[in-house]
């Protein structure tokens, strides 16, 4: 048990990299490409619409980890032929980019089934009270849809938390992969994998203590 501890206390320095994926990629890029790709669907835009929907099938249909090997060698071919020299740039950023564009198509899901959810007649009723489109977004759909949409959310930060592991496999040093290394050079595996279980539990109990005093928050805005 104190082995055990012992790697606890030596692996949670890395978590914080584990975070600043989920915010960098999942709450910066994500929800912008998730932006992005949601409103040709909400709005109906012909060409764009079906491009929104070529993306959405494409990252559907892959694995994370072929999108971020993708994204790893391709994206600094591709700026190359512009003259821009990104083959020692740091692994971390292709990580937060290649997840950020992944989680996007899963925002961009949550976000036109939220906007969706909230009824046309509540749309319509504020147009005839004289609002503008900008005060229905912001007084009508929003607050509901927010609601709609926290949920799904937080199951995919719960998600994406423990996909960040995947980045080992360009060279990224975060948490699992240092487990692994310390576990395969001490000869205690399983107290290496048995640690990391504890502390991704933990910061599970934690996340799901903080989303749940969030929804109770945003319980006045639900739909009826």
């Amino acid at each position: 048990m104190e082995l055990i501890f012992q790697y606890v206390l030596k692996l949670l320095p890395y978590l914080p990299l584990n975070f600043f994926v989920i915010l960098c990629g999942g709450l910066l890029i994500g929800i912008f490409v998730g932006v992005v790709i949601a409103l040709p669907r909400l709005y109906h835009t012909p060409v764009l619409r079906h491009l929104s929907y070529l993306y959405l099938s494409f990252v559907r249909g892959t694995p994370v980890l072929v999108q971020l090997f993708i994204i790893y060698f391709g994206l600094p071919q591709i700026l190359l032929t512009t003259g821009i020299d990104m083959r020692r740039t740091n692994p971390l950023f292709f990580v937060v980019i290649a997840y950020g564009m992944n989680w996007g198509a899963t925002i961009s899901e949550i976000i036109r089934g939220s906007v969706n959810a909230v009824s046309r007649q509540q749309i319509e009723a504020a147009y005839s009270i004289g609002m503008d489109s900008f005060q229905v977004l912001r007084r009508v759909v929003l607050p509901q849809a927010i609601v709609v949409a926290a949920p799904n959310f937080f199951n995919l930060v719960f998600s994406a938390l423990k996909n960040t592991s995947l980045a080992f496999a360009i060279g990224v040093m975060e948490m699992v992969s240092r487990g692994r290394g310390m576990g395969l050079v001490s000869n205690h595996a399983f107290e290496a994998y048995l640690a990391l279980g504890i502390i991704y539990y933990a910061v599970y109990l934690a996340l799901m203590r903080l989303f749940s005093l969030a929804e109770k928050r945003l319980s006045r805005y639900r739909l009826a």
